[in-house]
């Protein structure tokens, strides 16, 4: 009935999310409202550390990727799991380290990171660093000379693998700003120039072939590709690679059309291909690292709005506007993500007509949706989107001077406030 499995109908006919009436939830803490099932975060954790434990003997770590969600709260609770994190600034750095997170399990990526950011990393002894180019590498040998350390580095690579379009096909990523390419030779030199730096601990190799996935063939391509590169680095330079980075991108269930697979059948797939490859060519499997981020959060989150104006334009469309927009989730002005919708209070009802749900931004394509099925609703209803925990809340603007809205976490047994609603002081406070 629902995208997400934790969401239900009670006994009043309003949406739950794991079990907490999201009616009640809209009226306790206001709208628009970010509510977080916390339990499922953590089984989601928990499904990608046993998939390590069992792939791959427990070596290996999952490191949740910041950019999907970050606030102090989920950097509590990835620690309390034994996740790692992977960082993309040093906004997220500083937010994980202030909230008392490991950052010795902690992958920094980016590729432009300046040399605040670098320096941020040693102060906080981030564990690993993803260079993405040659300038960067230099910034970080010469960095790490000045402070008489060694960074850990990784290298980022494009492995060729168009996972949006299906052509798993060796020369189809060249054109991305990050990282080097295999195909020009690019990624070779870029090795050589890491084994080269006396203060770089070179560790091994990233990859990322995109996001929201939904099957296993691109893991799989990737993984492949990846392999061989290192067995390519053992044979031409004598030098065995410790660690693979094989990133994230696994997709989640947004509407009823999507079909993702269990998680473990991604990391089974993948590690089928790294553990025979490994076998068959006498290399020394290396730690493996994964970054889920989207698949760790995005189903467990919703979305709250209060309905305003209803508006009809015969034989043309129906416009129901709520009380946030592109400010809370641009995804769609952005992607034209789709979305399933509820009205909260009304969710035992059948969804009888399709509308366009309208935000209140000053701009014609600030929608949630398109010819979206929903209940009937009018002005007061609540309306819940469903499956926006993963790039809503990270994504949002103050754009026409709107609050951020809050984030509730809800578990078994209670809900309680991890993001405060801003305030309009809030908005104007560096303004001079």
């Amino acid at each position: 009935m629902f995208v997400s499995e934790n969401l239900d109908v009670n006994e009043k006919g309003n949406l739950t999310i794991n079990g907490k009436d999201t009616v009640a939830l809209a009226e306790k803490y206001g709208t628009p409202l970010y509510v977080m099932d916390e339990d499922m975060i953590r089984t989601h954790c928990r499904t990608y550390i046993e998939s390590i434990k069992k792939y791959y003997d427990g070596q290996g770590m999952a490191c949740f990727a910041s950019k999907a969600f970050s606030c102090k709260e989920i950097y509590r609770v990835m620690q309390q799991e034994g996740m790692g994190i992977d960082v993309v600034s040093g906004g997220e750095m500083y937010t994980a380290y202030k909230a008392g997170f490991d950052m010795s399990k902690a992958v920094f990526h980016g590729n432009n990171k300046t040399e605040e950011e670098i320096n941020m990393a040693a102060d906080l002894g981030v564990g690993r660093i993803v260079a993405d180019n040659v300038f960067e590498l230099e910034t970080l040998d010469r960095i790490a000379a000045e402070r008489n350390i060694k960074f850990a580095v990784l290298l980022r690579i494009k492995p060729g693998v168009d996972a949006h379009t299906h052509s798993f096909i060796s020369t189809g990523q060249i054109d991305s700003k990050f990282g080097f390419a295999l195909e020009t030779g690019e990624a070779l030199d870029a090795v050589k120039k890491v084994i080269s730096c006396k203060n770089i601990d070179f560790r091994g190799l990233h990859c990322h072939i995109g996001s929201s996935i939904l099957d296993t063939q691109g893991f799989e391509a990737a993984a492949e590709i990846m392999m061989k590169f290192i067995k390519q680095i053992k044979d031409e330079l004598s030098f065995e690679v410790s660690e693979l980075n094989l990133g994230g991108g696994f997709g989640i269930k947004y509407v009823e059309s999507d079909d993702p697979l269990p998680y473990d059948e991604y990391m089974n797939a993948v590690a089928k291909i790294v553990n025979s490859f490994c076998k068959e060519n006498n290399i020394t499997r290396p730690f493996i690292l994964i970054e889920p981020g989207r698949s760790v959060v995005g189903s467990a989150g919703i979305t709250l709005y209060r309905a305003g104006g209803r508006k009809i334009i015969p034989n043309i469309r129906t416009y129901i506007s709520v009380d946030g927009g592109m400010c809370d989730n641009p995804r769609y002005i952005l992607y034209q993500s789709e979305y399933d919708a509820v009205v909260a209070n009304k969710a035992s009802e059948p969804k009888t007509e399709k509308v366009t749900i309208a935000g209140k931004c000053c701009e014609t394509g600030d929608m949630i949706g398109e010819n979206m099925p929903l209940q009937h609703c009018e002005p007061g209803d609540i309306i819940a989107v469903c499956a926006t925990g993963a790039y809503n809340y990270s994504m949002s603007s103050n754009y026409n001077r709107l609050c951020k809205p809050a984030v509730v976490f809800v578990n078994s047994e209670s809900d309680r406030i991890v993001v405060k609603r801003e305030t309009y002081d809030d908005i104007i406070r560096n303004d001079i």
